[in-house]
């Protein structure tokens, strides 16, 4: 597969993969209401970020879901401009959390922590001002005071959030995870060239053992002056 055929089938992945998010995420403010935007979030389109796993498309797929569901979400709210917080620096989290599983993925334990950290991390700092601009007076669930402290207030956010995320991204996501490369999807995306280039692969991005620097498949080719002698 050449490289314009690659690229057609990652962007056709991550327009798949942002709508699949986006869709769910609202899917999930709907049905759980404080408990998919809460300190403590159950949302289970997060379980979607293992697909970070086995294609880099799913890193601007399920970073512009993100952005599409957070701007559906601030719409549907009613958080005004405060909202834009959860567009930008959700989205980011989202991004940075893709980001981490790919580079990580070949240990997927710890692949799975890049976005429960990066969620727990970034979000944890603007929900309470975010809740606040919905109307709220404390902590969903709690009694703690959006007033109060704000050291105290984003490590309890943080330490929530993480329990959350983990829960869907390790409980939902891991077996999704291995359903995927159990039905033979994964297998089907490394063969369209879309996934993981395979060991032995050449720089120029080409599958496959013996590659050329060229792009040239196949053991003992060479570039543009095959067999030629000196």
């Amino acid at each position: 597969m050449d490289r314009r055929a690659k690229r057609s089938h990652r962007i056709a992945q991550a327009g798949i993969i942002a709508a699949s998010y986006a869709a769910l995420t609202l899917l999930c403010l709907g049905l759980l209401q404080g408990l998919a935007w809460g300190p403590v979030q159950l949302r289970v389109s997060e379980a979607l970020t293992v697909l970070a796993l086995f294609t880099p498309a799913a890193i601007p797929g399920l970073t512009i879901g993100c952005i599409l569901a957070n701007l559906l979400g601030m719409a549907i709210n009613g958080s005004g401009p405060v909202g834009l917080l959860d567009v930008v620096f959700g989205s980011l989290a989202t991004c940075l959390g893709a980001i981490w599983m790919w580079h990580f993925r070949s240990r997927q334990a710890l692949a799975l922590l890049g976005p429960v950290a990066a969620n727990a991390l970034i979000i944890a700092a603007y929900l309470p001002v975010l809740l606040a601009a919905l109307g709220f007076y404390t902590i969903p669930f709690t009694n703690i005071s959006l007033s109060g402290s704000w050291p105290a207030m984003y490590a309890f956010g943080a330490v929530a959030i993480a329990i959350g995320e983990a829960l869907v991204v390790y409980a939902l996501g891991w077996p999704l995870a291995s359903a995927l490369k159990k039905s033979g999807l994964v297998a089907r995306l490394q063969a369209t060239g879309s996934s993981v280039d395979g060991p032995g692969s050449s720089p120029g991005g080409v599958d496959g053992p013996g590659s050329s620097p060229g792009g040239v498949d196949g053991p003992g080719k060479a570039g543009k002056a095959d067999n030629h002698q000196p």
